[in-house]
């Protein structure tokens, strides 16, 4: 697949785009780390929004104090979710799914 090329100012502006969302991305995931965002919140209420839709559900998880790239996976197998999806893919039984395991597993860390 050939893509166009783009003019010097296309080419500024996707990298403007790119930057904005990156530090959109970066923020829910301090918010996520510190205890200011809940997970509920993002998917629920910023999925909507284009730079928090297209994080990766493993990211989103391995933003959260104490889940790294194992317990994620884990997590996500347990609830049904695809290692490749996004916050804006998930269905809203995946959603609720992943919702009500996280507040479980916070209520029981055992």
């Amino acid at each position: 697949m050939n893509l166009l090329p783009l003019t010097e100012s296309e080419r500024s502006q996707a990298r403007q785009k790119a930057t904005a969302a990156r530090a959109v991305r970066a923020e829910v995931k301090a918010g996520l780390k510190s205890g200011n965002i809940s997970v509920g919140e993002v998917i629920h209420g910023r999925a909507s929004e284009d730079a928090v839709g297209r994080l990766r559900v493993v990211d989103l998880l391995r933003a959260l104090p104490g889940i790294g790239e194992v317990r994620a996976k884990a997590i996500m197998d347990e609830v049904g979710i695809a290692l490749t999806r996004r916050v804006r893919g998930l269905g809203i039984h995946q959603k609720n799914a992943l919702v009500e395991h996280l507040s479980a597993q916070a209520r029981d860390p055992h």
